[in-house]
């Protein structure tokens, strides 16, 4: 009778300490805030109860190299039913110019996210900062975080980076509430075959990395798809949201594998103009990759997140998914 009590205590211990499956969210990265109807569909389907929402960039003018923010979001539609975290992307050339000061950054920081959310009825317990410090910059971004702690009174998140994961003990670790590990962004753009955005051979290298990281991770998942546009074997743009159907369909390119197409005549594209024997290389993340990166990660984090967010919420992103994909990676944890 002793024996089968406490087979059913560490029954229910152990279903109490099962978690619960990481919620879904997304990343907003528009600079007006609206949804189209499949994009409604979309978080209504996943039972989406969070955004993370791109307030503004913080960038440096040229001129007078002083610290600016830059393409503040507008909202044409109303919040009502999400829970919003501002996200700031911070230029790393903001943190190496020794001028600027960082109290006073912090201070107008905070100030012009109270004027958006006070303008648009939003309230808020967490404020994001997206910037890819390095060695030379990470006292100044850390910081800044101290001083916005200060002023802002609210929860602090951080974008992490791979080569942050890896290497935390030199390129330090961010005195934040929260931590999203950005599983994305891999490699270097190039004219080469490989994926940029994500390529497994380079992730592998990092895999083992996550388990000693001191913080623990939420992750954020690719969604998005970009073209490179190379000329004479070099880099001349970046082209978001570019059907790679349309430019099968287009008479003035041909496709020479299964991501490499060529103009064969000089013509304009969405504004851009190409040359004859330009290259267009497209970059783009299939379920299968999706599902593949899940269950790498699952091996190798040292607790399932609380939180998967995909980057980023727009119908050109979502299309090209089954409506499930979502809710089958939080199902995988």
């Amino acid at each position: 009778m002793k024996k089968f009590g406490l087979l059913l205590f560490l029954l229910l211990f152990l279903s109490c300490q099962k978690q619960e499956k990481p919620t879904i969210s997304f990343y907003y990265w528009k600079t007006v805030f609206k949804f189209s109807e499949s994009e409604k569909t979309i978080l209504k389907n996943n039972q989406v109860q969070k955004l993370y929402v791109r307030y503004f960039d913080i960038d440096l003018l040229e001129k007078t190299n002083e610290a600016f923010p830059k393409a503040p979001i507008q909202f044409q539609e109303k919040t009502t039913g999400f829970k919003v975290v501002p996200v700031i992307y911070i230029k790393n050339k903001v943190f190496l110019n020794p001028k600027i000061n960082l109290e006073e950054l912090a201070t107008k920081t905070n100030s012009f996210v109270n004027q958006i959310n006070a303008k648009n009825n939003i309230s808020i317990d967490e404020v994001q900062f997206d910037c890819d410090w390095t060695l030379t910059s990470k006292d100044r971004f850390f910081k800044f975080i101290k001083a916005f702690k200060k002023v802002a009174k609210v929860k602090i998140s951080a974008t992490i980076r791979l080569h942050q994961i890896k290497y935390y003990q030199k390129t330090g670790v961010p005195n934040v509430d929260k931590a999203v590990l950005m599983y994305y962004n891999m490699g270097k753009i190039a004219p080469d075959s490989l994926n940029s955005i994500y390529d497994k051979k380079i992730a592998d290298k990092y895999l083992e990395s996550i388990q000693k990281y001191p913080l623990q991770l939420e992750i954020a998942l690719p969604i998005y798809t970009w073209a490179i546009h190379i000329r004479d074997g070099k880099i001349t743009g970046l082209k978001s949201k570019i059907s790679i159907e349309n430019i099968k369909k287009d008479t003035n390119f041909v496709q020479v594998n299964e991501t490499f197409f060529k103009a064969k005549n000089p013509c304009f594209k969405g504004g851009t103009y190409y040359k004859t024997y330009d290259i267009l290389k497209f970059e783009s993340i299939s379920e299968e990759d999706l599902l593949e990166m899940t269950d790498d990660l699952k091996e190798n984090l040292k607790q399932n997140p609380n939180e998967i967010i995909f980057y980023d919420l727009d119908e050109f992103n979502t299309q090209q998914y089954e409506n499930d994909i979502f809710t089958k990676i939080s199902n995988s944890f």
